[in-house]
């Protein structure tokens, strides 16, 4: 009679485990990713400034990289030399050191404001678009919060017959 309950009891027990969840495990779902329904296919400027957001939110370099054309250019100006000097620099350095700034902020929070235009060019293979920002690094703990304004011209590619944007110049027009 023991040997009868033995087999009866193990597959209890496999189909009782079976159907179990765990309670540490992500459910499985239908439906993507939040990843994926977070990232856009830059399908336009606007999609790109949603991934940008998600870059620097979520400290992903390579989603930001990504975003920067071949030609990038990054233009900002630094205050903290008299007289204030220029600042610019290719798609390579701005990578370095928007990795460097992911590693060195434990949280680092990325809001878009307003737009405050968005131009076509060139029969709209190419935009402009000026946004607000409010970037909050490690809470504000040791810098303040930095309200601005950045400008973005961003060129189209077709790529797979989808348009696809990127970045080819980001002029930081914030003023601290």
């Amino acid at each position: 009679m023991n040997c009868v309950k033995l087999p009866v009891t193990f597959i209890f027990l496999l189909a009782f485990c079976g159907s179990c969840l765990n309670p540490f495990a992500p459910s499985l779902s239908d439906e993507k990713t939040n990843k994926n329904q977070i990232l856009t296919n830059q399908t336009s400027p606007e999609d790109v400034l949603i991934n940008f957001s998600y870059a620097y939110n979520f400290k992903d370099s390579l989603v930001y990289s990504d975003l920067l054309d071949s030609t990038f250019i990054f233009i900002s100006r630094n205050f903290a030399t008299n007289p204030v000097t220029s600042i610019n620099w290719g798609r390579d350095v701005d990578i370095q050191t928007t990795v460097r700034l992911f590693r060195h902020f434990e949280t680092v929070d990325l809001i878009w404001g307003g737009t405050v235009f968005l131009n076509f060019f060139n029969d709209s293979t190419e935009a402009e678009i000026k946004k607000t920002f409010q970037l909050t690094l490690d809470g504000g703990e040791e810098i303040p919060t930095l309200n601005g304004e950045a400008l973005f011209y961003m060129r189209k590619q077709i790529i797979n017959s989808e348009p696809f944007w990127r970045i080819t110049r980001w002029e930081d027009l914030s003023t601290f």
